[in-house]
């Protein structure tokens, strides 16, 4: 068995409500062991054999047919996130906001140029793999970097975490 972490896209905002205890009975229907949640994000820790791309579609599945709408689900082993975390592809000074932007599959040679160009003085974009490390200069709601400059580049399928949030929920599964 493999420990993953879930993470779920664009819930609990608006009335995309997927209640914590929901997503973690949905694992424990899947059969998935070890399963919890970490705030109220759609953050889900759990046990489960079988590949990456099984486990986004039966979660997704599931949710969509407990809660009645789409819910795209990102996984990653908590390897891949330590992994992520150990980049740091900027220095991150006080005031500043980074993310890690989770894509479904790896970005293409041209999107991965297009979304490190739409790099500015505000918004730094670096792509790693399947991850898009994001550094704002400020909050995040001061980004210039929008859902309509993500939609030009592509269907990417994107879920962003806090690398404080990361960082913190890695800190409680090695406890």
């Amino acid at each position: 068995m493999t420990t993953r972490i879930g993470f779920l896209r664009a819930v609990n905002v608006g009335k995309r409500t997927v209640q914590m205890a929901q997503l973690a009975e949905v694992c424990t229907g899947l059969g998935y062991t070890g399963v919890w949640t970490h705030i109220n994000s759609g953050n889900v820790v759990f046990d489960a054999p079988g590949s990456r791309e099984s486990i986004e579609r039966a979660i997704g599945a599931a949710l969509e047919e407990l809660v009645g709408f789409e819910v795209t689900t990102f996984v990653r082993t908590v390897a891949e996130v330590r992994a992520a975390l150990q980049v740091q592809p900027f220095p991150i000074e006080d005031g500043d906001t980074y993310f890690i932007t989770f894509l479904l599959n790896p970005p293409t040679a041209e999107v991965t140029a297009a979304l490190e160009a739409a790099s500015n003085e505000f918004d730094t974009l670096v792509v790693v793999g399947r991850d898009v490390h994001w550094r704002m200069r400020g909050s995040s709601m001061e980004t210039t970097v929008k859902a309509s400059t993500w939609n030009r580049i592509g269907k990417l399928g994107t879920t962003s975490r806090n690398v404080n949030m990361l960082t913190k929920l890695v800190a409680k599964i090695d406890r």
